[in-house]
């Protein structure tokens, strides 16, 4: 198991929220429910977590361009 923390403490809503939205854009919400995050297969969950990084990262880059005008 990895020792996984967040950064900025204020964002740990936010990261649950969209680990769901995200859960839920690629069909796996209900496989969540029914047999919990403890036994879905580490590609589902790795499914979840690359598509969460690209979300943030366009996020991230969306708010640079804004900073740059």
């Amino acid at each position: 198991m990895t020792n996984r923390r967040v950064l900025n403490p204020r964002a740990s809503r936010s990261l649950e929220r969209l680990k769901y939205e995200v859960a839920a854009d690629l069909g796996l919400d209900d496989d969540i429910k029914a047999k919990g995050w403890e036994n879905m297969t580490t590609r589902e969950v790795g499914k979840i977590g690359g598509n969460m990084v690209r979300e943030m990262i366009k996020f991230a880059e969306a708010e640079m361009a804004k900073r740059s005008e």
